[in-house]
Formats: structure tokens, C-alpha cells, sequence
């Protein structure tokens, strides 16, 4: 609770009234061109709204296939994300009439094909290369300060289950299922499901199930144990309920966006008390932004704060 101290300081506090964020039309998201600075080879990157950038994976041919240039292109856009102080929140989608297969298979055959002139021990060694790279840039959503939205519509197979588990924020289509496919390709899925998974639906049986069998589960069964928060009609109403709440975000005092996110992921993987300490460790130095101010002039103005952004970009 702001303190009066507080409150009668905030008064003080200047800024200009900023007005609040809408979401665009989907008509006017889809006619977006590609924002300047973020060009790569199977993403298109647009900025629907302030301060929000649209992830669209932009392999509609291959339904969205997840090929070496894709993981390449993937660890890069992110990384970039994660170092623009001018974007506060990422909404992630598929282009075309799936959001993604997985992985594409035939780009990494020549990778997992045995040869028999080579020291197992070796191949080995390429393979775990190979398999952390993809994880490093399935995590890199996770890392960065800015949440993440997954707009999934139609089918969300093997490697797109890893990517939208690393999401902030999971939204969904009525036509939409995720398939942990991978035992049907004859391997345990190995860059992020089978870890993240577990703390995001909280069922084991559930989710054994669905590993062993790479049966299908629909949006209103993942809605039910917490997969996804909201389910929508299309689409279209997905990928605008998504950009509509990724703009609300992007209003927020950042300092406590960054906050809150880098918090709750500590969380899921540490005790209470450990999560106790690094909130207040945490704490001790962002209590002290100009942030508090402008929210508690802006409470009591009765309007829109207008914070800074922050600082980002790397040396």
C-alpha cells in the first residue's frame, strides 16, 4: 500500500498524460510490414502496437516446420528482443493454417544419420552440440525481460509444444491441439516439454499420458488444466485477444513487468524461503524507481502513467 508520504510526493512528480492503448483491428495486424531491424528467414516481425512486437514464424508452406534457419533465426530475434528497451511485450504466432508441425525433419537428417566411419563417442559429442543449441534457443523466450504471448491456433506438434511451454502467457483457438509427438518419430522429446511441463499442468498421469501415447489434447482439456488461459472462436480473435493484452501489458511500470517475471520464473525452481530472499534482495534496489511515483500520480490524476523505458541494450 502507497503510503501518504508517498501519495503527497507523487504529487510533485512530472509527466506527460499518455493515452491508453488499444488493440488494433486483426485486418490492420495482417497488413503490418516487417519492423526495422528484426529481417530474418522464417520469422516476420511487426509491432501491432506500442511498444509490442508480433513473432510471426513465417514458414506457411511447411506448415511452420521448425528447420536449422528457424532455431538460428529463433536465439537471434529473441536476443535481440531481450536488448530493446523499446519493447515491453512479445506476442508469438504462426503464419498460414497451423502454428507449427515441429520439427522439420529432413533439415537435420544429414545431423542424425550414423556414419560408420565415426567414433561413437564423438558423434556423440555432436549430437549433444547440436540438442543444446536447439534448447538454448527455445529458452531464450523464456530469459528475456519482456513477457511472452503464444497466439496457437490449429495444431501445436512436437517442437511447437517445447516453444509455447517457454510462453509467459498461453492463449488458444477452439480448433487448436498440442501433440507431444516425438515418441512417434522414436525419441524422448528433448528441448524443453518433458521439463516445463510438469510445473505448467501439474498432473503426472496426465502428462505421461500424453508422452507415451502423442495423443492429441484439445484447447478446452488444456484450458481445464491450465495450458492455456483463454480460448477464442479463430484465429483472428486469438491473435487479437493476444496483441490486446500484450498492449495492456506494455502500459506498466516495466521495472515491475521485468520484476515479476524474473521472480516467478525463479520461483517455479526454488523454495519458498530461497524465493522469499530473492524478492527481497530483488526488491531492495527497484523500490527505489521513479516508477512508484508516476503509478501513484497517475492513480490519483486518475489517468495513464507514462514510464521509461529501460535500459537494455548491451555494451
Amino acid at each position: 500500500m502507497l503510503t501518504k508520504k508517498l501519495l503527497n510526493h507523487a504529487k510533485s512528480v512530472s509527466g506527460s498524460k499518455q493515452p491508453r492503448i488499444t488493440a488494433p483491428l486483426i485486418a490492420s495486424v495482417m497488413k503490418m510490414s516487417i519492423h526495422p531491424g528484426y529481417e530474418f528467414e522464417t520469422l516476420k516481425v511487426t509491432s501491432p502496437a506500442n511498444k509490442v512486437l508480433n513473432v510471426e514464424m513465417n514458414r506457411p508452406e511447411k506448415r511452420n516446420a521448425m528447420n536449422k534457419q528457424f532455431f538460428h533465426d529463433l536465439h537471434n530475434c529473441f536476443d535481440q528482443i531481450g536488448s530493446d528497451g523499446n519493447v515491453r511485450a512479445v506476442v508469438l504466432s504462426g503464419a498460414g493454417k497451423i502454428f507449427s508441425a515441429g520439427l522439420d525433419l529432413m533439415s537435420f537428417a544429414s545431423s542424425l544419420m550414423p556414419r560408420e566411419d565415426e567414433d561413437p563417442s564423438r558423434r556423440a559429442l555432436q549430437i549433444r552440440i547440436m540438442v543444446k543449441t536447439l534448447q538454448d534457443s527455445i529458452t531464450k523466450i523464456e530469459k528475456i525481460p519482456q513477457p511472452v504471448i503464444a497466439a496457437v491456433h490449429s495444431g501445436c506438434v512436437g517442437g511447437g509444444v517445447d516453444l509455447i511451454c517457454t510462453c509467459d502467457i498461453r492463449l488458444a483457438s477452439k480448433d487448436a491441439y498440442i501433440q507431444i509427438k516425438e515418441v512417434d518419430v522414436g525419441l524422448a522429446a528433448d528441448i524443453g516439454t518433458l521439463q516445463r511441463m510438469p510445473k505448467i499442468i501439474g498432473n503426472s498421469s496426465l502428462l505421461r499420458e500424453l508422452s507415451y501415447t502423442a495423443r492429441a489434447m484439445g484447447t478446452e482439456e488444456g484450458k481445464s488444466f491450465g495450458l492455456f488461459s483463454h480460448v477464442y472462436e479463430d484465429r483472428e480473435e486469438t491473435l487479437s485477444k493476444a496483441i490486446e493484452m500484450a498492449a495492456l501489458i506494455a502500459e506498466k511500470s516495466p521495472v515491475a513487468v521485468y520484476g515479476t517475471k524474473t521472480n516467478l520464473n525463479y520461483a517455479r525452481d526454488h523454495s519458498v524461503d530461497e524465493n522469499l530472499e530473492y524478492i527481497t534482495t530483488w526488491n531492495t534496489a527497484m523500490l527505489q524507481s521513479q516508477d512508484l511515483m508516476k503509478s501513484a500520480q497517475a492513480m490519483m490524476m486518475k489517468e495513464p502513467a507514462e514510464y521509461d523505458d529501460l535500459p537494455l541494450s548491451k555494451l
